[in-house]
């Protein structure tokens, strides 16, 4: 399958310890809302705490926080790189 047809998700501090991995690839067929990609990544790592995590973190669609939007009307498309970003301690 060509790049194109790939969604990069990151995870971050605890989403990445939750996940047991800093990044993975979900191959798509064409856009997924957020809210599909999200039960797609939580649905790959059973028995882990990433459904409670992802549930808080902020999240970027390439360099666009879209945390403030109804993740059932965010798109993301093939070639985006989606970031989930805990909530850090300090400042």
């Amino acid at each position: 399958m060509s790049e194109t047809q790939v969604i990069r998700v990151r995870y971050w501090a605890a989403a990445r310890a939750a996940a047991g991995i800093a990044e993975e690839e979900v191959v798509v067929a064409g856009p997924l809302t957020l809210a599909e990609l999200r039960a797609e990544v939580v649905g790959r790592h059973p028995g882990t705490r990433l459904p409670e995590v992802v549930g808080i973190c902020s999240v970027l669609v390439g360099e666009r926080p879209v945390s403030s939007e109804d993740p059932a009307a965010v798109l993301v498309r093939p070639g985006d790189t989606v970031e989930f970003l805990p909530p850090f301690a300090g400042g």
